[in-house]
């Protein structure tokens, strides 16, 4: 087997646990109800660390390896999009419609602000 997928499967495990770990404190204190708040804060911490992640790998030159180990294994095993998708269509098949639009636009639109953001703050010289 080669180093890459060793990487990224370690890394996917690391990130589903945390994944998991996530989510179970956040039910505990915000019970799901009618939106997947869990989901939907894994999902834009996921792409915030993946946005972080690759600016930090092109600015100090991170092995193919470590980036890898990041952004595929670790935050692929974090962000759940087939949760995602699933919970969506679960808000539909239960008539929620606006829960149902209202999670869909703020995962994606969070998301792509979030990984935007971990970006600009891996290019920033601290």
């Amino acid at each position: 087997m080669s180093n890459a997928l060793i990487t990224i499967f370690l890394g996917g495990g690391i990130g589903s646990v945390m994944r998991f770990g996530v989510q179970a404190v956040m039910n505990g204190r915000i019970p799901p109800l009618f939106f997947p708040w869990a989901t939907l804060g894994v999902n834009v911490a996921g792409s915030f660390l993946i946005g972080l992640f690759y600016a930090l790998s092109a600015r100090f030159g991170f092995s193919d390896e470590t980036r890898l180990f990041l952004t595929t294994g670790l935050c692929g095993g974090f962000t759940t999009f087939s949760t995602f998708s699933q919970e969506s269509l679960t808000l539909l098949r239960q008539g929620h419609y606006a829960a149902f639009a209202l999670y869909t636009l703020a995962s994606v639109a969070a998301g792509i602000a979030a990984a935007l953001a971990g970006g600009w703050v891996g290019k920033a010289h601290v």
